[in-house]
């Protein structure tokens, strides 16, 4: 990949494509890896603070773009309210899907450009 196509890539992205490793990395360094938070009997997981805060406000928005947009985001946001889920936990998981669909699409742009 040339540097200039390089150069509007997020950082975390960039950071990927210098390693050998996998979806688990790349989510971290997007700061939306979970965390156990436990106190007492209450038990849940809060978003990694640390990580690219470029690559995870980028996810923010793509997130909330879903939301007002996407119909099967929208079912899911609801699914997940009727289970009892926080809007906090499920912007949470939301935002490691798309991570990993993030992942997904550099992983195949990848191995496209080196066929």
């Amino acid at each position: 990949m040339s540097s200039s196509t390089m150069s509007g890539t997020p950082p975390a992205v960039q950071a990927r494509r210098r390693r050998p490793a996998g979806e688990v990395v790349l989510v971290a360094l997007c700061g939306v890896s979970p965390v156990e938070r436990s106190s007492g009997r209450r038990q849940y997981r809060r978003l990694n603070r640390g990580g690219d805060r470029q690559a995870n406000a980028a996810l923010h928005r793509i997130v909330f773009t879903r939301l007002r947009v996407d119909p099967r985001t929208q079912d899911y946001y609801e699914r997940r309210i009727k289970e009892g889920k926080t809007r906090r936990e499920i912007v949470r998981c939301l935002k490691r899907y798309a991570a990993r669909e993030v992942f997904h699409l550099v992983k195949t742009l990848e191995s496209g450009s080196r066929s």
